[in-house]
């Protein structure tokens, strides 16, 4: 069996950025196991522009910003392969992965899971009707035309308002189809707001707030869809629904971390998130394997998934290298008050007195809102934010001192009127 120091599953922006920051950090023997025939991940499809300006202070398309970091992992020489399946993971750090050269086993110091995540499908929604030809993913119908160059449809209809539906709003217009519309559950849209103006407004394309698509039309192929509103339960109301006729239904209705090897490894699930739980070293309950990027939770910017990933890639190689100080103390984190999740889920303090990083989302739009640390009910940090949106992710960092000889810390945040 082959033993390397660390194995990185995916090369995508979060594995790339994992690779380069654990060699940068000591560790040089990394490989890095990618499925597809290139490494890039979802990059290589994103032709549109707006990556990289946050770390990279350059705007950047998907392909440019993938190239940048292929660059990076090249200069350093560190070792990949391509066209290869990771098969299983195990809590004793060894890797089963197969490729034209059969079925390979190999035994690591440390593994990171950079596994990206999968979107969600009609069958997943229970959208009424049958399931004839028309009905695609956005990001499968984005894989068609900017990577196969072919254009799914003609006259198009878009369920969620996640930023790939609205990026291919955009991109089906400008390829000539005619985007009749957007249906959103919500009460707001789960996109970013550049993207809602860019990719909607600028074009005239309309965006339904509190509609979704109640029916699909059609035996063999799409012949249209029903909308209907719904309430503030999002159960849809009777008699509102209206026929739309369409060729081609573009589901943009959320992602989620893909995660079987984690689960069948038995690291535990976050429930919230369906990613895995983890600590501040982003080590989930399998001591030596960690997770980021969107395997862990789902981003709004790959700009951020290669930040978190940097961290990641430096806690992997303090592991290896045994840099690691002993722990002094643990506690759990909660998530509360208008808080959808958190991460860490728990925090394993050392007398180092490092900075944790925290990520959260918000259940609600909140025009002004304080985020606070509290540890029975009494603020141990807080700061207050405006303009908080379900859609875009928070991100903070606080000292490990304040959190000295607690056992649990929750976090919410106050809306202020």
């Amino acid at each position: 069996m082959e033993n390397v120091s660390l194995v990185i599953i995916g090369g995508g922006s979060a594995g790339l950025a994992s690779a380069i920051s654990a060699y940068d950090n000591g560790v040089k023997d990394i490989l890095v196991i990618e499925r597809s025939h290139e490494l890039g991940g979802i990059l290589n499809q994103c032709i549109h522009s707006g990556f990289g300006l946050s770390l990279l202070k350059e705007e950047l398309t998907g392909p440019e910003y993938a190239h940048h970091f292929i660059n990076e992992l090249k200069k350093r020489n560190i070792k990949y392969l391509l066209d290869s399946l990771v098969l299983e993971i195990n809590k004793n750090l060894e890797v089963v992965y197969s490729n034209s050269f059969g079925v390979n086993k190999i035994k690591a110091k440390a593994i990171i899971c950079a596994l990206g995540c999968n979107e969600r499908t009609f069958s997943q929604i229970f959208i009424p009707g049958d399931r004839p030809k028309g009905v695609y993913t956005a990001g499968l119908a984005q894989k068609y035309l900017n990577i196969d160059g072919y254009l799914v449809g003609k006259n198009v209809y878009i369920l969620g308002s996640g930023d790939i539906g609205l990026i291919m709003a955009r991109r089906m217009t400008l390829e000539g189809a005619n985007v009749i519309g957007v249906s959103e559950i919500m009460p707001y849209s789960n996109g970013l707001n550049r993207n809602i103006v860019q990719c909607l407004n600028d074009f005239n394309i309309p965006l339904y707030l509190k509609t979704t698509v109640s029916k699909i039309v059609g035996n063999k192929v799409l012949e249209g869809i029903e909308i209907s509103d719904v309430d503030d339960k999002q159960n849809i109301i009777l008699n509102t629904n209206r026929f739309i006729k369409c060729d081609t239904l573009l589901l943009s209705v959320g992602l989620y971390p893909f995660n079987t090897l984690l689960n069948k490894a038995g690291c535990k699930k976050n429930s919230l998130t369906n990613g895995a739980l983890i600590d501040n070293n982003f080590e989930t309950t399998i001591e030596g394997i960690f997770t980021t990027g969107n395997g862990l939770h789902v981003h709004d910017l790959v700009d951020f998934v290669s930040e978190e990933s940097f961290i990641v890639g430096k806690k992997a190689a303090e592991l290896i290298l045994n840099l690691r100080n002993d722990v002094i103390s643990e506690l759990n984190v909660n998530n509360k008050d208008n808080v959808s999740y958190v991460l860490p889920n728990t925090i394993k303090l050392t007398n180092n007195n490092e900075e944790v990083y925290f990520y959260l989302r918000v259940r609600k739009k909140i025009n002004k809102g304080k985020i606070k640390i509290l540890n029975n009910n009494k603020i141990i940090y807080s700061f207050i934010k405006m303009y908080l949106e379900p859609s875009e992710m928070i991100k903070f960092k606080i000292e490990s001192n304040l959190l000295i000889n607690l056992k649990e810390i929750d976090v919410e945040i106050e809306e202020i009127k």
